[in-house]
């Protein structure tokens, strides 16, 4: 049978099971990425495997979150992932030099392979050809050391792009919005997203690049473009023509479903507060007004992006930005700094009102440039969560770079088709882009790295310790959440709580804080605790501390009628139950103060039971949850968390279930080598 690109990466680099949708399988890892708000604690976890170098082609420590150095912690944080990096064999990329989403296709990715990531917004590197999948922290660590990654085997959509964008004022941004639009934020669980079309090769890899970052937003598990001729001219200019591979759905591929998008009938979309998939037609918001417009940062950072608004705001014959509004352009990488530097793109830019700000996520996480009290803030970013921006109670608009531009100048939305004919933009400084890697280190050789210490700081104190399961767990219901809580509500956003990534019990003083202020009150009362949710229960960040967060305030178990893939995963890494209503009415029981009780979960976990008993003690009834736990899965909550199930399956397998040679990453993966040896953490 005719394959596409997808299952052909996938057979490639295929260790254990079949390649049948929904059924776990093991995956060789080529590549790993870490930031520097994931990075602190995936590499101190890291480092309780005691595995001396890393084992993957290429592993890059990023540095491009937590840059405001208030004080010392972030500061801190990138000095010991510094150390980190040098000695386990990381390549460091230094704070100023890009996000590291964007520096990744440019200087790493590579067709045909696979890449996971601690950051959702990982799928990036699917521009370049590759299964580009986000994760949490633990299972980054965990695949570093060697092992392989194990995930339920997705399904993959075609998405067949016919005809061409009516650009400038029609571009990538509309196709991924318009994807949303028809799929919603959880219509790509489970799935790899595969382009194909004559509109597919009509992208350039940074319009790729756009909808490979936001198919995050529809929960997917990656986007793949096949390479082409784009591909190997971009792998060319970036001076890497040895990593281009000539590669591609065979001749009748078969996909588990489609999509058809004809790129001749979009039109200017918005993404209305406050989730990325509340998508309607500019023409449906032209007018509304607006107190701040932010361009770039981790999507549609690229030269073009910020060419175009530049481009506007000098073709006006001395117009610019609105007195009411605050306007900054991100950069994505210090390569495209230096191009719109050279260019003149820049001056364009600061001369028309702009405030340009370094290449770093910057205002995309709420670090820095949140919009004001009671106003709306209109965004070229990918998310637009409740309360991501930095201020609470937000009202942000998502948009392309095109819708951006007009609506600056007038200080309220605008649609850009009525502007007439686009000016021209200034072409970039020459045929290839500003290349060197001189401010991403490689690691010393394994004789000096065996030299380097790894400092610490006040701030920085290790994840706590996993601990068995119970035979049988009774808690309270500490909080009872609607659908689509995400990460962010669990963990917030912003330079003050993101300062204390690498401090679980102080970062854990802020669970739930805009959603349930009372939550962390409830559980230093009784130390123990659940959660109840409804669908699509931790969607957005792959951040693996809106579980570790709640493990260390003693939450004992999840209850929700869905999950989003990595937070559903991150739970169980760390422990704790995810467990799904099987009747979604029960949900309704849940009230904050009601004790549940799971009377026999140890041993419905150590048999592979398909249904978990709860009893209500209000009610004294009893009632079924379910799961959807692959076997090493249920050995890892078993053993309390992945670190302890590795350290169990080392000393021969003694909490009773599993198998020595069982997976140990993913979505229940699995060491590839011996088992490591966790041990204490340095602090």
């Amino acid at each position: 049978m005719p394959e596409n690109l997808s299952r052909q990466i996938l057979a490639e680099h295929l260790v254990e099971g079949e390649l049948t949708p929904g059924e776990p399988i093991a995956l060789r890892i080529d590549q790993t990425l870490l930031q520097d708000a994931t990075g602190t604690m995936a590499c101190m976890q890291y480092e309780q495997l005691e595995v001396p170098r890393v084992k993957v082609d290429r592993a890059v420590q990023y540095i491009d979150h937590n840059v405001i150095q208030l004080d010392f912690k972030n500061p801190d944080d990138h000095r010991m992932l510094q150390a980190y990096a040098g000695r386990y064999g990381i390549h460091y990329s230094r704070p100023g030099n890009g996000i590291c989403h964007y520096v990744h296709i440019e200087r790493f990715a590579k067709p045909g392979g696979i890449l996971i990531g601690a950051d959702s917004h990982t799928t990036t590197s699917g521009a370049l050809g590759m299964i580009a999948i986000g994760a949490g922290g633990l299972d980054v660590a965990v695949a570093m050391a060697g092992n392989h990654f194990e995930i339920s085997c997705p399904e993959v959509v075609e998405v067949h792009l016919d005809g061409t964008l009516a650009r400038p004022w029609v571009q990538a941004k509309d196709i991924i919005l318009e994807l949303l639009r028809q799929r919603e934020a959880a219509g790509g669980k489970g799935k790899i997203f595969e382009f194909t079309g004559p509109g597919t090769a009509d992208l350039s890899i940074p319009e790729r690049g756009t909808i490979a970052n936001m198919i995050a937003e529809l929960g997917a598990t990656s986007a793949v473009f096949p390479p082409d001729e784009e591909t190997r001219e971009w792998l060319e200019a970036q001076e890497r023509e040895e990593d281009f591979e000539d590669i591609g759905p065979e001749e009748g591929a078969e996909y588990d479903d489609r999509v058809d998008i004809d790129l001749g009938d979009l039109g200017p979309l918005v993404a209305k507060p406050s989730n990325p998939d509340n998508v309607v037609g500019v023409e449906e918001v032209v007018g509304t007004e607006i107190a701040q417009v932010c361009m770039g940062s981790s999507v549609n950072s690229g030269y073009y992006d910020l060419a175009l608004p530049a481009a506007v705001l000098a073709d006006r014959d001395g117009q610019i930005v609105h007195p009411s509004i605050q306007a900054t352009a991100t950069p994505g990488s210090r390569q495209i700094l230096s191009a719109i530097a050279e260019s003149g793109v820049y001056r364009q830019l600061i001369e028309g009102g702009v405030r340009m700000l370094e290449p770093v996520c910057g205002p995309c996480v709420g670090m820095g440039q949140a919009p004001p009290s009671d106003s709306n803030s209109l965004r070229t970013f990918n998310r637009n969560f409740p309360g991501r921006s930095g201020t609470p109670e937000d009202s942000v608009f998502l948009c392309s770079p095109a819708v951006a531009a007009v609506s600056m100048m007038t200080g309220r939305i605008e649609d850009p088709r009525e502007y007439g004919d686009a000016p021209e933009v200034l072409d970039p400084p020459r045929l290839k882009p500003y290349v060197d890697d001189l401010h991403i280190f490689a690691p010393p050789s394994e004789e000096e790295a065996e030299r380097i210490e790894i400092p610490g700081g006040p701030n920085i104190k290790p994840p706590p310790e996993h601990e068995p399961i119970e035979e049988s767990v009774s808690a309270c219901i500490a909080t009872v959440q609607p659908d689509d809580i995400t990460t962010g509500d669990l963990v917030p956003d912003g330079a003050e709580v993101m300062a204390y990534r690498s401090n679980i019990p102080a970062i854990a003083e802020y669970v739930f804080a805009h959603r349930d202020p009372e939550f962390r009150g409830r559980m230093k009362e009784w130390g123990e605790g659940f959660i109840v949710g409804g669908h699509n229960y931790g969607q957005g960040s792959s951040r693996e501390h809106a579980a570790i967060a709640p493990l260390q305030l003693g939450v004992k178990a999840v209850f929700a009628k869905s999950y989003a893939r990595i937070h559903r995963r991150n739970l169980v890494a760390q422990g704790i139950p995810a467990l799904t209503f099987s009747d979604e009415s029960d949900y309704d029981r849940a009230e904050v103060g009601e004790r549940w009780t799971l009377p026999n979960i140890r041993a419905e976990l150590e048999e592979r039971f398909e249904e978990i008993t709860v009893s209500d003690e209000e009610s004294g009834e009893e009632f079924k949850v379910t799961h959807d736990f692959a076997p090493q899965e249920c050995d890892v909550l078993v053993a309390g968390g992945l670190l302890a199930y590795l350290k169990d399956q080392e000393n021969g397998g003694g909490n009773g279930s599993g198998s020595k040679d069982a997976p140990a990453t993913g979505e229940g993966g699995t060491p590839d080598r011996g088992a490591p040896k966790p041990e204490g953490v340095r602090s």
